[in-house]
């Protein structure tokens, strides 16, 4: 970032506990990988090889191997741990972490039938290896409507307390789940309950897919937030929101003021 003498926000710098950009890859084409890595790097933290899509991704070691050149963590997707346990392959999906030399990896339960019980024993027992994020949240929209904030809380709570390093909030790559409703509102009650609680929002990375969520969180808990499921075009304007760089959040201050605006559509 060039000096200007601007008065900014001040953003943690890597390797940083908070304040960190999840990008997710869905598939895109290896040279825009590259080129967003070389040109972004300082501002992602880690690369999330979407849902399953590390299995069937051509060029997956050539991807890991620049993530290496440029600081840059990666973990393959909740959703395929979850196919894994689903055909009680779990030790398979060890040897699958191993072969890549994941040094993360993220345990969720937003597809299949398990309990947040169970899946803080996988998070027990992985944690012991691999540094965990743990996923709360359903993938259907209307089973996740019939998630309360308070269950939200409890979860969280059981993850973190089981070995998880931070907790994601499930919204999908479209931002219609989990956290947020089906027509994409965000679910002001999980945030409020979330926040009540006092679980310290270095533990929490919010999936947050479109500006206006980005925006919103960064409202609520500060430039330094954590955010999933950034779009690989997104890694220089998500940094321009959090400096108070782009209109949406320009009154952005050094002493943030939380705010309850959750329109987001």
């Amino acid at each position: 970032m060039i000096y200007t003498g601007l008065n900014l926000p001040e953003r943690t710098s890597k390797p940083r506990m908070d304040g960190i950009t999840v990008l997710i890859d869905n598939g895109v084409p290896l040279h825009f990988f590259e080129d967003t890595l070389n040109s972004s790097g300082q501002y992602i933290d880690f690369v999330k090889f979407g849902w399953g899509t590390s299995v069937v991704t051509k060029h997956l070691e050539k991807k890991i191997a620049c993530l290496h050149e440029n600081d840059v963590n990666f973990f393959f997707g909740g959703t395929l741990f979850e196919k894994f346990v689903s055909q009680d392959k779990v030790s398979d999906y060890e040897k699958l972490l191993r072969k890549f030399d994941c040094r993360y990896m993220e345990i969720s339960n937003g597809t299949i039938d398990m309990t947040n019980k169970e899946k803080a024993l996988y998070i027990k027992r992985f944690s012991k290896d691999f540094i965990v994020f743990s996923e709360v949240g359903a993938k259907d929209s209307i089973k996740a409507m019939r998630q309360n904030a308070s269950e939200w809380v409890e979860w969280i709570l059981e993850d973190l307390d089981a070995g998880s390093a931070k907790v994601i909030t499930e919204a999908r790559e479209s931002g219609t789940s989990g956290i947020c409703r089906g027509n994409g509102e965000i679910r002001p009650e999980i945030i409020d309950k979330i926040i009540e609680a006092g679980i310290d929002m270095k533990k929490i990375i919010f999936e947050a897919p479109s500006k206006q969520m980005q925006t919103t969180f960064i409202n609520i808990a500060g430039p330094n937030v954590n955010l999933a499921n950034i779009s690989f075009t997104d890694p220089i304007p998500l940094e321009t929101l959090r400096l108070g760089l782009r209109s949406d959040t320009f009154y952005l201050g050094k002493e943030h003021v939380a705010t309850k605006t959750y329109e987001v559509k």
